[in-house]
């Protein structure tokens, strides 16, 4: 795993775990019961997502690094 995807980690209290986003890929968000779990599942999901990107042949955003939010 060395995708260089800004992954956003924060805690959901209405899921009740913590929620792990990638805001550059459409509709990667997944799950974990600790920060270390949603973020090893986000960098698993984040693989799969590209494999399946090349394969299918689907377009893949460039990670920009570090996001700004306002």
């Amino acid at each position: 795993m060395s995708n260089r995807y800004e992954i956003v980690v924060y805690w959901s209290a209405e899921d009740g775990c913590f929620l792990a986003e990638v805001p550059e890929l459409p509709d990667l968000i997944t799950d974990g019961a600790t920060r270390q779990e949603a973020l090893r599942n986000a960098e698993e999901l984040i693989d799969a997502y590209l494999e399946t990107a090349r394969r299918e042949s689907w377009p893949v955003a460039e990670p920009r690094g570090r996001l700004a939010f306002a």
